[in-house]
């Protein structure tokens, strides 16, 4: 597998990165995990605009899945080529109708799935092409998912938004690489059930026995080398901060 980060800043785009969004490729399918503020520029860096073979959406608040929006105009409104075919978006309960709600105007009520095929996310295990996916709800305000993907013997887990919670471990268990968000910093925020700071994503891959840590959704008002040091000192694999751009083969 190639993880692709196409987007990795909390809460909202920083100067350097759009929100979240990840490409996952494999055996020549490309899966997107989010598709936040900003991501949809990003992402033509690294593939082109109709290649996507699925999205994943771990939850529905905008710094996750506001680009949907966007990337609607750009499959319903082609011209060169004619209207998309529906592409597979994989969400929580309610996931077409926040989005229809988000773009405030579609032609019609169902003009979203007239280009997305939505698919109900629940903790569940299946297919989306290639990879061999198992999700959990995760610890945060509204209904999140993180998703652990297999494929060819390895594992990549993404924790979405979450807070610390025994099923994040489980869904690390023995990952290749851990990709989690680290959006507080220890001892200054303290809100149980919304992120993780960056000890916390440390001790979650320390438990799960995960061989390398990737800290994400890192809002701009919140350090990245102290959550990068106060993950270290708590697990001994190798940690790193993710990167616009930044590319891992697992």
């Amino acid at each position: 597998m190639k993880l692709t980060v196409v987007g990795c800043s909390g809460s909202f785009p920083s100067a350097e990165s759009a929100c979240s969004s990840y490409l996952v490729e494999a055996d020549g399918f490309r899966l997107l995990l989010d598709m936040g503020n900003g991501a949809l520029g990003e992402l033509q860096r690294h593939c082109g605009l109709y290649d996507l073979d699925a999205i994943f959406l771990s939850h529905l608040h905008a710094d996750h899945c506001i680009d949907m929006c966007a990337y609607f105009v750009a499959r319903y409104y082609r011209h060169d080529g004619g209207r998309c075919a529906p592409l597979p978006v994989y969400g929580p309960e309610g996931t077409e109708h926040r989005l229809t709600t988000a773009y405030a105007d579609t032609p019609s009520a169902s003009s979203m799935s007239e280009v997305f095929d939505f698919h109900t996310v629940k903790p569940s295990t299946f297919e989306i092409g290639p990879f061999l996916v198992h999700t959990e709800r995760v610890a945060h305000p509204v209904e999140a998912y993180g998703i652990r993907i297999e494929h060819g013997g390895r594992t990549l887990t993404y924790s979405g938004d979450t807070g610390a919670t025994p099923l994040l471990d489980d869904l690390a268990r023995d990952a290749d690489l851990f990709l989690c968000e680290a959006a507080f910093t220890h001892g200054k925020e303290n809100i149980p059930d919304l992120h993780l700071n960056g000890r916390e994503a440390g001790e979650s891959a320390a438990r799960a026995g995960a061989r390398r840590l990737i800290l994400t959704h890192i809002p701009p008002w919140t350090d990245p080398q102290v959550n990068l040091t106060d993950a270290r000192a708590v697990y001994d694999g190798p940690v790193g901060l993710a990167a616009p751009g930044a590319t891992y083969e697992i």
